[in-house]
C-alpha cells in the first residue's frame, strides 16, 4: 500500500530534495537488485534523524534504517514504508580519549567501515586491520558483529550509543552487549518490541608501528582481492559459517555448486560463498539460488546454512 497523501506531504515539507518517493532500491544496494521503497529519506542532521524516527514510530509507519546497503537483499516488490539512510548525517570519526596504552576512537554509525580502518592506519592504531575490505557502515558492522578470520567488531568495541523510539538515547557498555558469531543481541533491559538504532560506536585501539600496520594491511587486502569476485555486484559472503567443521564456502564447493546459476544470479567460481549478480538478476533469482544451496547442503551434509545477508521487503 502506498503512503497516504498527508504522510508524503509531511515528508516533502521537512526533507525537500532529501526525500524520494517510489525510489528503486536497485540504486542503493550492492547487489543491484530490489524494488522501490515507498519513501527514501536521507536526513542531513542527527536531529532530523531523531525527529523522523520518532514521527514514524508514533504514526506506526514501518521504518527501515540502512547504511550502504552492502549486506541487504531487497525483494522485487520493494519496501513498504520509509527507508532512512544515515550516511549523510552520522559520518564523523574522531579520536575521543587516550588512557595509558589505549586510544578510544568514536565512529558514527553512518561512517564507512573502511573509513574507520583508514583512520586507524593513518593514526598508527592497531585493532582495525581485521575489517579491511569489509564493506558497509559502522552501524551495520556493529549490528552483525562483522569480522574475518583476523577478528571481529566485538574484539575492539567499547560501547555504543543507541536511539530507541520515541527519542530515548542511551549508552550501552560492551559488557552489557551479547555478541556471538555475526550477531548482536541486546541486553534484557532493552524492550525487544521497540526498534533500536545505533548512532555511534566507541572502539578501543592500541598505538603501534605505522609501517608494520601498513605492511600488514597491504597483505590482507592483496589476499582478499585474490580470493573474492569483487568485480561483480554482490553482498559479500552470503551464508554464515556453520559451527565447527567446514566453512559455508567449502561445503558449497564440495557440493559441486560453484558456477551454478539461476537467471542472472550465480555462485562465484572464485569463492563459493558469494552469490553474484552477473547482469540483470532479480531478487527472486538470488533467493531461488539461495534456497537451492540450502536444500543441497541439507541433503548432502545435514547442515542448514543460514543467510548472513539481511533479506527485506515484500
Amino acid at each position: 500500500m502506498a503512503l497516504a497523501p498527508d504522510i508524503r506531504k509531511w515528508l516533502s515539507e521537512r526533507f525537500s530534495r532529501h526525500v524520494k518517493f517510489d525510489e528503486p532500491m536497485v540504486r542503493h544496494t550492492s547487489f543491484r537488485v530490489g524494488g522501490p521503497a515507498d519513501a527514501f529519506v536521507t536526513p542531513e542532521t542527527a536531529d532530523q534523524l531523531v525527529m523522523l524516527i520518532d514521527w514514524a514510530s508514533r504514526r506506526e509507519i514501518p521504518c527501515l534504517v540502512i547504511g550502504d546497503g552492502t549486506n541487504l537483499l531487497v525483494k522485487d516488490r520493494g519496501i513498504r514504508g520509509i527507508v532512512v539512510v544515515m550516511s549523510a548525517c552520522l559520518n564523523k570519526i574522531v579520536q575521543s580519549e587516550i588512557k595509558e596504552d589505549r586510544v578510544f576512537v568514536t565512529a558514527m554509525a553512518g561512517a564507512k567501515m573502511q573509513s574507520l580502518c583508514r583512520f586507524a592506519l593513518a593514526h598508527g592504531l592497531k585493532g582495525m586491520n581485521f575489517a579491511l575490505g569489509i564493506p558497509g557502515t559502522v552501524g551495520g558492522g556493529i549490528m552483525m558483529n562483522a569480522g574475518t578470520s583476523y577478528g571481529d567488531v566485538s574484539g575492539v568495541l567499547s560501547s555504543v550509543r543507541v536511539l530507541t523510539p520515541p527519542g530515548d538515547i542511551r549508552t550501552i557498555e560492551k559488557a552489557h552487549l551479547n555478541f556471538s558469531y555475526r550477531r548482536l543481541a541486546w541486553p534484557d533491559d532493552v524492550d525487544p518490541r521497540r526498534q533500536r538504532i545505533i548512532l555511534e560506536g566507541r572502539f578501543c585501539l592500541c598505538p603501534a608501528d605505522s609501517q608494520q600496520l601498513q605492511t600488514e594491511a597491504e597483505a590482507i587486502m592483496k589476499n582478499r582481492r585474490k580470493m573474492q569476485p569483487w568485480w561483480y555486484p554482490s553482498a559479500g559472503c552470503f551464508f554464515k559459517n556453520p559451527a565447527g567443521g567446514r566453512s559455508a564456502g567449502e561445503l558449497i564447493d564440495l557440493a559441486g555448486l560453484k558456477n551454478r546459476r539461476i537467471g542472472g544470479a550465480a555462485v562465484a567460481s572464485e569463492h563459493a560463498n558469494f552469490i553474484i549478480n552477473t547482469g540483470g538478476a532479480s531478487a527472486a533469482d538470488v533467493i531461488a539460488l539461495m534456497e537451492l544451496i540450502q536444500e543441497t547442503i541439507q541433503q548432502k551434509f545435514n547442515i542448514r546454512l543460514e543467510p548472513e545477508v539481511k533479506i527485506v521487503g515484500t
